[in-house]
């Protein structure tokens, strides 16, 4: 059986572009996804943040014209999570959408937990975007 999955998404009202080029810098992951981690390290061009679970490393793919921000996050462990994400552009505005999947070890409360602090990051996104421009 397939995991389960939500699409989490958040209307931005700041041209997609610009969402883009925030979101896709992991300088920035502090300002806005803290359920990932509230410190962020560049070390020989890898990316890592500090999160309650320990050090996880964080690797988006690369700049492109289709707003596409999927990243893998290598957990502690080893495991690596990936993360599909995009920014859809609309008129002059934009959606952030965000796929959570509820891994092979996660409970559906966990699961739950994660879509929630996810959602929440997407809304701080939208102030922190918003509020910049």
């Amino acid at each position: 059986m397939p995991p389960a999955t939500r699409h989490l998404s958040e209307w931005i009202d700041r041209p997609a572009a610009e969402v883009y080029d925030f979101v896709s810098d992991p300088a920035n992951l502090p300002d806005w996804a803290a359920g990932l981690g509230t410190s962020v390290e560049n070390v020989d061009g890898h990316w890592f943040v500090e999160t309650p679970g320990g050090r996880v490393g964080v690797a988006f793919v690369e700049r492109n014209p289709f707003g596409v921000l999927d990243h893998d996050v290598t957990l502690a462990s080893g495991e690596v999570v990936y993360n599909p994400m995009r920014v859809v552009p609309d008129a002059d505005g934009c959606e952030v959408v965000f796929t959570v999947r509820q891994r092979a070890d996660m409970s559906d409360e966990d699961f739950a937990r994660d879509a929630s602090l996810v959602q929440a990051d997407l809304h701080r996104l939208k102030t922190v975007v918003e509020g910049s421009g």
